[in-house]
């Protein structure tokens, strides 16, 4: 894959062959006030992330990875939206290219037939009480075995699934526009609820038992019943939950996800 500089859906997308995190990278521009929308891809990722700081290295070449900087004018408190809408929008790419449509995996992976497809981590900068900037990047397994060793068994890949080659430029840029698509919605009145209402549309989690262990290592077991006004999580119960990994139940066993990405 050629390196270099492009325009694409209104995204100023540089594309090299390898870094640490593009996510860290992108940090790095936003703290320096870097104009957005800018977009980081990588070949490969020496210091790639997931939730918690997990290690997450994909094989050079066999997965789209990417961060997108982005400055959106909502809350703090709505920032975890930019995840929903980059993870709707890539589900949606999905579709339209590969003939492929993933579910959302609460809070913030794709899922197909139970495999994880790809994960999302967002990190925010926050003044105050404004939101200065989001960086949210993907990690997306294109090709068969693109995931690391310790996630092969729980992983799937977009070619996978389709049964034929996927170009991962075609699909970057079927992604940015449908994540411009939703961004220009999130940032207008009523839109925060169209997003998520696209979102409970997909979810893999809504009307399932899950378990959702916290920070904090509390677990919490219950039916996924509705997305908050801010994309919380809402448990029987009436119990809300605002970060976790989840845990999807099932009668024979249980279908576990890790999030992995930039």
């Amino acid at each position: 894959m050629a390196v270099g500089v492009s325009a694409v859906s209104g995204f100023w997308v540089e594309w090299v062959a390898e870094t640490g995190s593009t996510n860290a990278d992108l940090l790095a521009v936003a703290r320096r006030g870097g104009a957005s929308p800018t977009v980081l891809v990588a070949d490969y990722q020496r210091s790639g992330r997931g939730r918690r700081g997990r290690a997450w290295e994909a094989v050079p070449e066999s997965s789209l990875l990417f961060s997108v900087l982005t400055r959106p004018q909502i809350p703090v408190a709505a920032a975890h939206l930019v995840t929903t809408a980059l993870a709707l929008g890539a589900a949606e790419a999905c579709d339209l290219l590969a003939g492929v449509r993933p579910e959302l995996k609460w809070p913030n992976d794709l899922v197909v037939a139970g495999g994880k497809l790809a994960g999302v981590l967002a990190e925010s900068l926050v003044a105050g009480e404004r939101l200065e900037a989001v960086v949210v990047g993907m990690g997306l397994n294109v090709s068969t075995g693109a995931a690391p060793p310790e996630a092969a068994e729980s992983a799937i890949a977009l070619e996978d699934v389709c049964g034929s080659a996927v170009d991962r430029r075609e699909l970057l840029e079927a992604i940015l526009g449908r994540f411009a698509h939703w961004m220009a919605i999130v940032e207008t009145a009523g839109g925060q609820g169209e997003l998520l209402e696209a979102a409970r549309r997909n979810s893999a989690t809504l009307g399932r038992r899950v378990w959702v262990e916290l920070g904090d290592g509390t677990r919490l077991e219950g039916l996924a019943e509705d997305l908050d006004p801010r994309g919380a999580l809402l448990l029987e119960g009436g119990r809300r939950v605002v970060a976790g990994d989840v845990v999807h139940l099932r009668s024979s066993g249980v279908a576990r996800g890790r999030s992995g990405s930039p």
